[in-house]
């Protein structure tokens, strides 16, 4: 895969990751980077990411709206409720990544934010965004960190906070796919769009 931004079918440059399959490219160019508020929101980018530590995002995103449904839209309150009965389901789900601790940390991390007031978690997390003066547009890919001094703090505080299965490069991926950093190649499309529109 090339490091540079890439030509997709529609001529424009884009991440050279967003144009390997039309699942991607939807991805790319409508999710990937823009900010995601909202507790339930939040908990399932951070569900999805921790699935995927180990496998290829292109698995979790194809298996998205079986993970939708298989756990209430991941709306907490209704996962934090699940049963010994619902695990089972879940263990026994094709439609899934039937991962037994990455399952059971879905259902513990369900339950402790249960407790939590409403946009605790939404704040915890953008508490981590950076100045995004502070961090110039990456041009290749190699320019794009897997962790940083951020994701290592969130990683840290959201484990403290009884949160499980989020390492730094966990955090990092869900920094990165909820908008609290901009890792759009500077040639990119989507960024050049945003650039612009900040312009008018």
């Amino acid at each position: 895969m090339s490091s540079d931004a890439v030509a997709g079918p529609d001529g424009k440059l884009r991440c050279p990751w967003g144009v390997s399959t039309e699942d991607y490219l939807a991805y790319h160019d409508t999710e990937w980077g823009r900010p995601v508020r909202g507790d339930d929101a939040l908990y399932e980018r951070l569900c999805l990411e921790a699935f995927q530590s180990g496998l290829s995002w292109i698995t979790i995103l194809r298996r998205r709206e079986g993970f939708r449904a298989a756990f209430a839209g991941f709306r907490i309150a209704e996962v934090a409720a699940f049963t010994e009965a619902d695990r089972e389901r879940l263990l026994a789900d094709p439609g899934i990544i039937r991962n037994r601790a990455k399952i059971d940390a879905t259902l513990a991390n369900a339950r402790e934010l249960a407790g939590w007031q409403a946009g605790e978690l939404d704040t915890l997390i953008w508490s981590y965004a950076p100045d995004p003066a502070t961090r110039p547009a990456p041009r290749v890919l190699a320019d794009v960190p897997a962790v940083t001094a951020e994701s290592t703090a969130l990683a840290r505080d959201l484990k403290k906070h009884g949160i499980r299965f989020v390492g730094p490069t966990t955090a990092y991926a869900l920094m990165q796919a909820c908008g609290l950093v901009d890792d759009h190649l500077a040639q990119c499309t989507v960024r050049t769009a945003r650039s612009g529109a900040a312009r008018d």
